[in-house]
């Protein structure tokens, strides 16, 4: 989906977009604003910063926060749950690569 003449992607469609506040991301997970340091410090993912340094959150990033979140409150510490997390992520984007090359030479009957 497009806005405008200038044929830019729709901001509100793109899960990459950074639209939210390390408040709001916080409390859309669940956690606080520490947590999201803390798994931004854990490598994670970097957030993006505003023109005045505050850190912003896509939907994409706060996903996979949310998963590690899910992880750490059953015991798991927060760097490998990050991990975790990481490879998981890693694994879906694998299959699905897989998955479109097998469909791509699936031989014409």
């Amino acid at each position: 989906m497009t806005s405008g003449s200038n044929g830019s992607t729709d901001k509100f469609e793109d899960e990459h977009y950074p639209a939210y506040t390390m408040g709001r991301a916080a409390e859309m997970i669940g956690a606080t604003p520490g947590f999201l340091r803390a798994v931004e410090q854990a490598r994670l993912f970097e957030a993006t910063r505003s023109d005045g340094g505050h850190r912003r959150y896509s939907r994409y990033q706060l996903r996979l926060a949310a998963r590690v979140r899910e992880i750490a409150d059953q015991g798991t510490g927060i760097e490998a749950a990050c991990r975790i997390v990481i490879l998981e992520d890693q694994l879906a984007e694998a299959l699905e690569i897989n998955a479109r090359h097998q469909h791509h030479q699936a031989p014409a009957d």
